[in-house]
């Protein structure tokens, strides 16, 4: 257990470090582009590489690969499982190659075309300069898989840094030559593409330090025809979600020029708590999850399930309700620069609160989608992903003719829920140790102590308001007083209540030297 904790705070802590310079990235790009037509469209075109990066990267073909290369790791040892793993990225190669060709090819016709309105024209054009950003991406993100595989976390964890350091270093470029909106948008494309070949290259080496080493392999295994069986039901199901999101960026896209550029922000901010903790727990428990189901223990994969779950609720439960409470002072500090005003965060504060009442079912219904991939099950998550499709379009379609942007996230949090429900239902059809009735005390506990940190938080932010201060500085104290001081509540509360995870956690924090 603490070394599953060693690498949960491993990823968290190199993700935190990401996705605050994401955090920076973003309120550098919000404060020169603002919520305008060339931000949304840049979105919308950065959506369709990252779309086939959760399908081909770090989606489907990933829960695919890692309960194989665990089988393989088992029987075979390294070379064996390195020499299937480079049969899987000879074939990924030739694919992303060939679709981005295309893709490229289709957009640009189909915007010079002229029968295109001039807002979707700017779209396709910034997707054909984004597509090849796809291949750097899905390859990194296969890498990485491997390398979680052979217990190396940091290094994967740590790429999207690379990323955002080059966006943030076409944006400074771009001020200092004084781009106009158009170049600067420009200038952003160009710091993608090459933090994509940075994300490339860094797993790529740490893997090759581990023993692998980088060879075209056409011929194929029995291996390969499991790893297939596993992929295109788990493709099916991984588009689907995807789908899921580029559809609710089309509907924003045809609302207004600004609908995009505030749901992306909203979701954004959300993604925080997501990535840093929920994900570093996914990543670190699925391949545990599958060494697990390959050795054929049960108690051992349910235990290492309900013990990620509890993790995953520990810390999604309260950063959801800081969302929901804090949310106008974490954009006023954040985002109120340049030429993101006022009227801009009064737009994104109402979705933020939604996003941040769904962030736990979004975390609960990623851990157990990596559950089921984890016992090679990809058809249960292919016919829930149907449903919440379903779900999120007919939703969609209805609350954002009522509610505009914030009811296409209602409609995505309607859709979290009923994943959730789905996903753990099928689960404990398979385990029976993984009924909700083992986790009920647990989330009790966890939601407890939220909700009176909520009430805290609320509480402090009108109490600092009440000094009149000045707008940013209100803002500065709410959120540099509130979160820590509701976070020390939180685990003071979950140390009072015998949270089951608090005693490793501790530990984790006693035992742990630098050089460990």
């Amino acid at each position: 257990m603490l070394q599953n904790l060693k690498n949960i705070a491993v990823v968290s802590l190199t993700t935190v470090g990401s996705r605050l310079l994401g955090l920076l990235r973003d309120s550098l790009i919000f404060a020169a582009l603002g919520t305008s037509l060339w931000n949304s469209a840049f979105i919308l075109a950065f959506t369709l590489p990252n779309l086939f990066r959760r399908l081909l990267g770090e989606g489907a073909l990933t829960s695919a690969l890692v309960p194989v290369f665990s089988d393989l790791l088992e029987r075979n040892g390294r070379a064996g499982a390195f020499r299937f793993f480079n049969q899987v990225l000879t074939r990924l190669l030739l694919a992303l190659v060939v679709i981005v060709t295309l893709g490229m090819g289709l957009l640009a016709g189909a915007s010079g075309q002229g029968w295109l309105p001039d807002r979707w024209v700017l779209g396709s054009n910034l997707a054909v300069w984004l597509l090849p950003y796809m291949i750097f991406i899905c390859l990194a993100a296969i890498i990485s898989a491997g390398l979680n595989l052979v217990g190396r976390f940091a290094v994967a964890a740590s790429t999207p840094i690379l990323l955002n350091a080059s966006m943030i270093g076409g944006l400074v470029v771009a001020h200092c030559l004084d781009a106009d909106l158009g170049g600067t948008v420009y200038w952003l494309c160009g710091g993608v593409l090459f933090g994509g070949a940075l994300q490339l290259l860094l797993p790529a080496i740490d893997f090759m330090r581990q023993g692998w080493r980088p060879q075209i392999e056409l011929k194929a295994g029995v291996e390969m025809k499991e790893l297939f069986q596993l992929f295109l039901p788990g493709l099916m199901g991984a588009a689907i979600l995807q789908i899921n999101v580029l559809v609710s960026r089309l509907l924003a896209y045809s609302l207004e020029d600004s609908a995009v550029s505030v749901l992306y922000l909203a979701s954004r901010l959300m993604e925080l708590p997501l990535g840093v903790f929920t994900i570093a727990v996914a990543t670190v428990f699925f391949p545990l999850l599958a060494k697990a189901r390959s050795s054929g223990d049960e108690n051992g994969f349910s235990s290492a399930f309900l013990q990620g779950m509890r993790l995953v609720a520990g810390i999604a439960v309260p950063a959801g309700i800081g969302l929901a409470v804090l949310g106008g002072p974490i954009l006023e500090l954040l985002f109120l620069w340049g030429a993101f005003e006022q009227a801009d965060v009064t737009a994104t504060l109402p979705l933020l609160a939604i996003y941040g009442l769904g962030l736990p079912f979004y975390s609960a219904a990623t851990f157990a989608t990596r559950g089921l991939h984890a016992i090679k099950d990809m058809r249960t998550p292919l016919r829930v992903a149907g449903l919440c499709l379903l779900i999120n379009l007919l939703a969609g379609v209805w609350l954002m003719q009522i509610f505009g942007a914030a009811g296409l996230a209602a409609a995505n949090i309607l859709a979290a829920i009923a994943q959730t429900i789905c996903l753990w239902r099928a689960l404990a059809k398979r385990y029976a140790s993984l009924g909700f009735s083992r986790l009920r005390r647990s989330l009790a506990k966890v939601l407890f102590a939220g909700l009176v940190m909520g009430f805290a938080c609320l509480l402090g932010e009108a109490v600092l308001s009440g000094f009149g201060f000045g707008q940013k500085m209100t803002a500065m104290l709410a959120v540099l007083i509130c979160v820590p001081g509701g976070a020390v509540l939180y685990l003071g509360l979950l140390y009072w209540l015998r949270f089951e995870e608090f005693d490793a956690l501790k530990k984790l924090l006693l035992r742990y030297k630098p050089g460990m």
